[in-house]
């Protein structure tokens, strides 16, 4: 696992939109694990402009998302659905809609819906790259403290802070869906490269905690330490507590 201070959250943003491309670039069959929320916004503008600039055909590249929010519609303005069509599909036409996966949270049958989106990543996968973010308690994808490193795509609970840190996205607290489908630990880790970003103070102890190197279900960012190529891309804020 290599641990990388790229000092502000523009260039790392920057760093990880390069490997992106790359990976597009060296392979126009490339799958792509890619994840949501405020970490992601400034790898996928800076994606797009990359992209643009270098003409590239997107049609035959492979899209999986981590998670989905339970209880909401795709067209909900909080959707993943929502949020990865705002902030990154609709900006370049030639992404082929077959070939963008997301959970859906909406479906009758849950049970069935998480079983069809694992079988999906073991036909289509796996993951050159898989790209994640981490919650201020350790979680990746929505796998919570507790989770086993076992895990497959699931149904799952939200924790408490969790759904704060989350409620800035919608109008109320009350309003933030309590459960989501997510991809499980034992699913990311069968990507063949993993990036992880954290940004900010709120995430120095999260960070500070895998830095130990210990690995527990009490931190599920710590299951990256049993896959081979792991980076953990951070800016100044989100690594000040390393020597604490």
């Amino acid at each position: 696992m290599k641990f990388i201070n790229l000092g502000t959250e523009k260039e790392a943003c920057h760093y990880v939109a390069n490997e992106l491309l790359k990976q597009i670039i060296t392979d126009n069959k490339s799958v792509l694990g890619l994840a949501t929320g405020g970490t992601m916004v400034g790898v996928y503008e800076q994606l797009v402009n990359l992209i643009k600039i270098n003409k590239l055909d997107l049609s035959n590249i492979t899209t999986f998302n981590l998670d989905e929010y339970i209880g909401i519609d795709s067209d909900h303005p909080e959707s993943y659905y929502t949020y990865m069509h705002d902030i990154l599909f609709n900006h370049l036409s030639s992404w082929n809609e077959e070939k963008i996966h997301l959970p859906h949270g909406s479906a009758n049958d849950l049970n069935s819906e998480v079983e069809r989106y694992e079988n999906l990543i073991d036909k289509e996968g796996p993951m050159d790259i898989q790209i994640l973010g981490i919650g201020e308690n350790g979680h990746i994808g929505f796998n919570e403290p507790g989770t086993s490193f076992d895990s497959l795509t699931s149904v799952v609970d939200l924790t408490e802070s969790t759904i704060e840190a989350n409620s800035r996205y919608f109008e109320t607290k009350e309003e933030v869906p309590k459960q989501a489908i997510s991809m499980g630990i034992q699913s990311i880790l069968k990507a063949k490269r993993i990036i992880l970003l954290a940004f900010g103070p709120k995430k120095a102890e999260a960070i500070q905690k895998l830095l130990s190197g210990e690995i527990t279900t009490d931190l599920p960012a710590s299951a990256l330490y049993n896959h081979p190529n792991v980076e953990i891309i951070v800016d100044n804020s989100a690594y000040s507590n390393k020597e604490s």
